[in-house]
């Protein structure tokens, strides 16, 4: 690989990106509030809250440490991050209840929407000594009732093999390891990529302190992202894991679901290793 990026992004890097990101998503995405729904979900959160501060007799040594670190969550930029590794899980498991397709999961703080588009048998973008064991990701788009969907949208992105994203560390391509697939007449894909590495999540500013302060790890497993869709269906947002890889049992923003974990064979020819995965989507 080349030396060009070798170090961690720093909290402040990461946070500043994909708080960006998630601002641009709200300018698009901008709803009204609904007030009642708002007056509910705040009273009952803030009446957890009075419930935990009066059960564990809160010091007011511990609520001014409490209030410090959340001020510092802001200057850090990390709220996308805390948000993302300690919340966003719930969140997906309410909207994905009732669902008969495809499993999914977090979206995480590293998505970022056009990239490029590609065939449906494909190469993701990489640097020209792009290190790590090459990966053949492959599988088909269907309806529940099996029915494929011609010209399905697989959006993936991953990190590389020493768990950098491009966008969100210093010195990568701006879309390494990112793309959009556009599957064929019979909603099948083939992406030849790199098997990404784990991550740690940036310590160095107010999630990592937490996460010292709980006595916690900071890892994520390694995992593909995607995001499926095609006309008239849920679209599903996922991350495939690995089966036998490190944190997969211990993955710090608890996303991990065993319908999510791949089991990659040898490919055929010796050069790295090949996986089948299927993806099902609900109708709209």
């Amino acid at each position: 690989m080349t030396d060009i990026i070798t170090q961690q992004a720093t909290a402040a890097e990461s946070g500043a990106a994909a708080t960006e990101r998630f601002r641009s998503k709200q300018r698009r995405e901008s709803a009204e509030a609904d007030t009642q729904r708002v007056d509910t979900l705040v009273t009952e959160l803030l009446t957890a809250a009075h419930d935990i501060i009066r059960r564990h007799k809160v010091t007011y040594a511990e609520y001014d440490a409490l209030k410090s670190w959340l001020i510092q969550v802001g200057e850090d930029g990390e709220w996308p991050l805390f948000l993302d590794v300690w919340l966003e899980h719930a969140v997906e498991e309410v909207a994905g209840k009732g669902r008969d397709g495809s499993k999914g999961t977090i979206e995480g703080p590293y998505y970022v929407p056009g990239s490029p588009q590609l065939p449906a048998e494909t190469t993701l973008p990489t640097r020209e000594d792009e290190a790590g064991t090459p990966l053949l990701f492959q599988g088909q788009v269907t309806d529940v009732d099996g029915t494929p969907l011609p010209g399905a949208i697989v959006e993936i992105w991953h990190a590389d093999s020493d768990g950098f994203y491009s966008q969100f560390a210093p010195g990568l391509p701006e879309w390494n390891l990112r793309g959009t697939v556009i599957a064929d007449e019979q909603g099948n894909f083939k992406i030849h990529t790199f098997q990404p590495a784990p991550y740690q999540i940036p310590t160095d500013g107010s999630c990592g302190r937490l996460i010292t302060a709980a006595g916690w790890h900071a890892w994520r497993p390694a995992h593909l992202h995607l995001k499926v869709s095609a006309p008239a269906h849920q679209l599903v947002t996922t991350q495939l894991y690995f089966e036998g890889g490190q944190y997969v049992t211990e993955d710090i923003a608890s996303a991990v679901k065993p319908e999510l974990v791949l089991d990659p064979a040898p490919a055929a020819d010796g050069s790295g290793r090949k996986v089948t995965y299927n993806f099902v989507l609900d109708k709209a």
